[in-house]
């Protein structure tokens, strides 16, 4: 979870405040004043910073972006074939589904909670989520699959059915997002 430091900036409050409410309860049912009253800030100062509501959406999206790509990535400097990199990923989302707090894939919840492509959370969530099929495509590359960038897409794909699972049911997934994973990129490594 994110957490601002007490000394942050009124700005990072609010985005890590948003990032958090965002996630755990949805954009539309966390009001202004709640957002507000959780970062300790006034509606003055958040206005101030943001325009819009749906400008702050998009920033605390940008903002827990990359933490929350680094606790499914492994460490670069890991020492990890290529398919270990890719199915720890899987196996993060394993220990994570299921638990208190896990409530899917934060950019999934939020173009799906929004609805609308155009809207600039939207956009950012499509960017994070291509990150991680990059990255996938990165990793099949260095395999040596056939074709890293359809496999990168069914991983991804994997992962956002996976997440969604999870949360639909209200449990663990039982090792089926890693086996599932497994059994791609060893069909597509064959």
């Amino acid at each position: 979870m994110l957490v601002a430091p007490r000394t942050a900036s009124t700005r990072d409050r609010l985005l890590t405040a948003a990032a958090h409410l965002f996630y755990r309860e949805g954009i539309t049912a966390t009001g202004v004043e709640k957002l507000c009253a959780a970062a300790g800030v006034s509606k003055r100062s958040m206005y101030q910073l943001f325009a819009t509501k749906e400008d702050l959406v998009a920033a605390s999206l940008a903002h827990a972006g990359p933490e929350t790509h680094q606790l499914f990535l492994p460490d670069a400097a890991a020492d990890l074939a290529p398919r270990e990199r890719i199915l720890h990923v899987f196996e993060v989302l394993e220990s994570l589904a299921g638990t208190t707090g896990f409530v899917g894939c934060r950019f999934v919840n939020a173009a799906t909670e929004l609805r609308d492509p155009s809207h600039p959370a939207s956009a950012v969530a499509r960017d994070f989520k291509q990150r991680l099929t990059d990255w996938f495509a990165a990793q099949a590359r260095a395999a040596g699959a056939a074709d890293p960038d359809l496999l990168a897409q069914q991983l991804t794909i994997v992962f956002d059915g996976s997440a969604a699972r999870a949360v639909m049911f209200g449990k663990g997934l039982d090792g089926v997002a890693v086996t599932t994973a497994a059994a791609l990129v060893d069909a597509a490594l064959a």
